[in-house]
């Protein structure tokens, strides 16, 4: 239920803020005061999409700012739970709008998303305005008002369960099918893979280690001058490294008689030399290994060749060709097993069809009994509301199923996610005319008072809290917009109902009455709003009556309407 609702700087509005209370709110006042701006800043606080364009002229941003009390077993209230906020605390929704489109949505102080404001906000409340009058011409939203007034909307949503269940399967047998009509092709193709990449024999690091073989080929002549070059020095020419130590050695040994603290330095020396025979035999046995045949340098050139292409074909890496084969050896088993899966594919969508056929055919028919018992009573609201002796009819039809519709069909019709049927809204206004629909026949006035009479009808079912109505009063006067009111105030029994008028024959229901007036100061156009005590109800009704000019006959007129409720 709104509780609160603050503009700041938003189109002609300055500062406003409202407080609204259960039962009927009326809201009225001259034509431009700034009524409609207060739906379209309730409609934004709902969710609507923002413009820059609706800034206040001067201000770098709009706020809005909207208190909802919310009931601990509403779906609101779940879904303020499941986002981590407190429903105990109620919604405080702020939407903050600025000029350079960075817009921002808080929800009870935190930093929040639109897709989360829309799922939070879907059923807080309704605006009938001239949306809903475009909305009741839409076909589509025939059937879920009359789900909604037979209570099917949980039969409703358990086909849709079954319909996008069966969605993903269906979709999955007929690749499961392509497949099939292709496996011997595909079989074929990705034998020709995994031979291709097992005939390989790919062992890991392999590309590394045969790289490394390449550079040490290609440079083997310089490899070769530089370690032979080597042995030299350390072992073979004249006073080589081994030759000078060992005359080292010799002299160390003569000296270490004189002090045998020489003796161990003689040692090490000793240990060095052989060491330095020992890397002298190490590198004679590497220039033994030293390829010298031209056609071992094609051979790895070859190979490398061959890894870099796999690499190319199936991955750019040597793991990338064992994750393939991994994955081709995953997919040849799986068409070897693909009549199973197909057969138990079919099998579990067999189950489904004949859940869903069965549960399409229960709704359609509950919809059958529920459409001419929405029809007669929507004909006896119309009856109160001045529209006597008005046809209306609630048509079902289907839609033919072709053999492509096979597991969404019935009784030959296509089964969506909405059932069998689609519904249709026919009317006939006035004796003699023969029923057409809504669109084609209905007058503002007369679609008003069938969206206040399906209001009416669908009060007990609805979910939403507050119900708006900006033009209910569009195309009525006198005595209908007298019944229009007191519709009204028997449907604030149910719901808190915010009701924007220019007819005194409706503001006189209003629990609550709120006087929307307009004024210049400072060379701009300031909105504000006054809740009225009952004298200056009778001021506003009488104003509502005759204008401009308020006469005592107006004052009293007013005040007898006040006191006929």
């Amino acid at each position: 239920m709104l509780r609160e609702l603050s503009i700041r700087n938003f189109a002609i509005i300055d500062d406003l803020n409202i407080r609204f209370s259960d039962g009927l709110c009326v809201l009225s006042g001259e034509t431009g005061a700034g009524k409609s701006i207060i739906i379209n800043a309730v409609n934004l606080l709902l969710g609507s999409r923002a413009t820059a364009a609706m800034v206040r002229t001067g201000a770098e941003t709009a706020e809005l700012e909207a208190l909802f009390e919310i009931t601990s077993e509403s779906k609101a209230a779940r879904l303020m739970r499941e986002q981590g906020y407190d429903p105990s605390e109620g919604l405080l929704i702020r939407r903050i709008i600025s000029k350079n489109e960075r817009h921002r949505i808080y929800i009870n102080g935190r930093l929040s998303t639109i897709q989360i404001l829309d799922s939070i906000t879907e059923n807080l409340a309704s605006i009938s305005g001239q949306h809903a009058h475009q909305g009741l011409l839409k076909d589509e939203q025939h059937l879920i008002i009359l789900d909604q007034f037979a209570g099917l909307i949980p039969l409703r949503n358990e086909l849709a369960g079954l319909y996008n269940e069966m969605i993903p399967l269906v979709k999955k047998l007929k690749e499961l099918n392509s497949v099939k009509d292709r496996r011997n092709e595909q079989i074929e193709y990705l034998s020709y893979q995994k031979k291709e990449i097992v005939d390989a024999a790919i062992k890991p690091g392999e590309d590394a280690s045969l790289e490394q073989d390449r550079i040490r080929l290609k440079n083997r002549e310089t490899l070769f001058e530089a370690v032979n070059g080597s042995i030299e020095e350390l072992y073979s020419a004249q006073e080589s490294v081994t030759d000078r130590l060992g005359i080292v050695r010799k002299n160390l040994n003569k000296a270490s008689r004189l002090d045998p603290e020489l003796s161990s330095k003689e040692a090490s020396v000793a240990e060095a030399v052989y060491s330095i025979e020992e890397i002298a035999n190490s590198l004679r046995a590497y220039l033994a290994k030293i390829e010298t045949d031209e056609k071992v340098l094609e051979s790895v050139e070859a190979r490398i060749d061959v890894l870099n292409k796999l690499k190319r074909k199936y991955g750019g890496s040597l793991q990338a060709i064992f994750e393939q084969l991994d994955a081709i050896r995953m997919e040849l088993s799986g068409i070897e097993n693909l009549s199973e899966t197909i057969d138990e594919t079919q099998k579990k969508l067999g189950l489904l069809r004949n859940e869903l056929k069965s549960c399409a055919k229960k709704l359609s028919g509950k919809r059958k009994e529920s459409a001419r018992n929405l029809a007669a009573k929507v004909e006896k609201e119309l009856s109160t509301l001045k529209m006597p002796r008005t046809k209306f009819e609630v048509s079902l039809n289907s839609q033919p199923a072709s053999e492509d519709d096979y597991y969404f069909s019935a009784d030959g019709s296509i089964i969506n996610e909405t059932g069998i049927d689609r519904a249709l809204f026919l009317i006939a206004p006035n004796v003699g005319e023969s029923l057409k629909p809504l669109s084609a026949i209905a007058s503002g006035g007369e679609l008003s008072r069938v969206i206040l009479a399906l209001k009416a009808l669908l009060a007990g079912t609805e979910s939403v809290e507050t119900i708006v109505f900006d033009e209910v009063d569009a195309g009525i006067g006198g005595g209908v917009a007298e019944v229009v009111g007191r519709k009204l105030a028997s449907l604030a029994r149910h719901h808190q109902i915010i009701c924007i008028t220019h007819l005194p024959q409706i503001a006189k229901f209003g629990d609550h009455h709120l006087r929307i007036s307009k004024h210049v100061s400072g060379g701009r156009t300031k909105t504000t709003i006054t809740p009225l005590a009952e004298n200056e109800r009778v001021e506003e009704i009488a104003r509502m009556l005759g204008g401009e000019e308020i006469t005592r006959a107006t004052i009293a007129h007013a005040r007898e309407m006040l006191e006929s409720r």
